[in-house]
């Protein structure tokens, strides 16, 4: 049986965690804090449990300069559950309540003619985009679903470009767009955004590139993205939420009036005012989830000196070098070809076919892999493939260890 560090895990999600971390968690499930009670059985309302949650919010603030203040410039941390799909709902219901709340101060007749314009933009660029928007279609209705670009009319059907900006489609008057969605690395077909894009109270998810490069979050009114990649275990979402679209700062919509008008009204426990206002404890909170997401941000902290802004610099250097080298190996050999096209390549998830998608060298691809102890390189299997996943907890000496592979098995091919 191999060691921990005879092993290196590229895994999509979830995804390898520090050893450190692992260790440490080891302990505090058996006893946290030396009170003889372990971790997962503590009361999500207790001392210690308000301190795991003060300390990991605290230690986002920092790694990504998000305002803090109790006026509309400020930003609310929170932790949910229901993964990042769960937040496809949330989004949507929230946005929705907000849109229509907005339209009530400035008509009270005339409603029903009024929400036919409402309209929800959607870049579509990958397989998770493209389920967020068919939830939103689900939720509100086709019709209020409006698809700013789909990649796969520019690309042969398959994702793997962002078209060029000028041609997308958004809805023309900003004052009819409800939110504006994108996601910001997609996992299964490895495109990621070079930079966020323009829109009409814009939302990001970011769950397989959270906090693995600068985000400037003063331009979006909500980021969101599941733990399970870059920050944690399964279990916890964690939403940064504008106060701007928040009470006290603004209004909702009464739950009358948008069953009335046939919109739709969301469960409390994805109602994000309701979690902002109890500090994410409405329900039960999975703590140790929350701590572990602490422990690899305030490592995150420990390796990024206290003057660099924003914080997460260092780790998105990091990051890029990774990458770069796993890249510029591939593009060397005519064995693999990446899939995305190279303006939008990913950072994190590294999609390729070798020889042109060949299913024998592909399956001896990840046997040898396995036998040099790199695991998890299978592509997602709604598009099949080789993925490297290179989140923030694999280390250097792992991409250096894939990367030596890439090589030899590069040049056995070519024998």
């Amino acid at each position: 049986m191999p060691s921990r560090d005879q092993v290196h895990y590229f895994g999509a999600g979830p995804a390898p965690l520090p050893t450190p971390v692992l260790e440490e968690a080891s302990k505090v499930l058996l006893n946290y804090n030396d009170s003889g009670v372990g971790i997962t059985e503590i009361s999500h309302r207790s001392p210690d449990a308000n301190a795991i949650l003060a300390h990991t919010q605290s230690c986002l603030r920092k790694l990504l300069d998000i305002p803090e203040s109790d006026g509309p410039d400020g930003y609310q941390i929170m932790f949910l559950q229901g993964g990042g799909s769960g937040e496809f709902s949330a989004v949507v219901y929230h946005m929705v309540s907000l849109w229509l709340a907005r339209l009530t101060t400035r008509k009270q007749q005339g409603l029903d003619n009024e929400v036919q314009k409402m309209k929800l933009d959607y870049l579509v660029t990958g397989s998770w985009s493209l389920k967020a928007s068919q939830e939103a279609a689900r939720l509100v209705g086709s019709e209020h679903v409006n698809v700013v670009t789909d990649s796969r009319k520019h690309n042969d059907g398959k994702f793997g470009v962002i078209p060029s900006q000028d041609s997308w489609t958004p809805t023309n008057h900003a004052d009819d767009v409800a939110l504006t969605y994108y996601c910001d690395n997609e996992t299964v077909d490895g495109v990621e955004f070079p930079s966020a894009p323009d829109g009409p109270n814009l939302v990001a998810d970011m769950s397989s590139n959270f906090l693995s490069r600068p985000v400037d979050v003063r331009k979006h009114v909500a980021i969101f993205g599941g733990a399970q990649k870059n920050v944690g275990t399964t279990g916890i979402t964690i939403a940064i939420v504008s106060n701007s679209i928040l009470p006290p700062h603004a209004g909702m919509a009464d739950s009358k009036l948008l069953r009335k008008l046939g919109l739709p009204v969301g469960p409390i426990v994805l109602d994000w005012p309701t979690i902002a206002k109890n500090n994410s404890l409405y329900n039960t909170l999975p703590i140790f989830d929350v701590w572990i997401a602490g422990q690899v941000m305030q490592r995150l902290l420990d390796q990024s000196p206290e003057d660099q802004s924003p914080r997460i610099a260092t780790q998105a250097a990091e990051s890029n070098k990774k990458a770069d080298m796993l890249y510029s190996i591939l593009d060397s050999s005519d064995v693999y070809s990446v899939v995305p096209d190279k303006s939008v390549r990913s950072r994190m998830n590294i999609c390729l076919r070798i020889k042109g998608g060949d299913a024998e060298a592909e399956k001896a691809f990840l046997k040898g892999a396995e036998s040099r102890g790199l695991l998890g390189l299978k592509g997602h299997r709604s598009v099949g493939g080789i993925r490297i996943s290179n989140y923030n907890a694999v280390p250097v000496a792992a991409a250096e260890k894939l990367a030596q592979y890439l090589k030899d098995f590069a040049k056995e091919q070519e024998g």
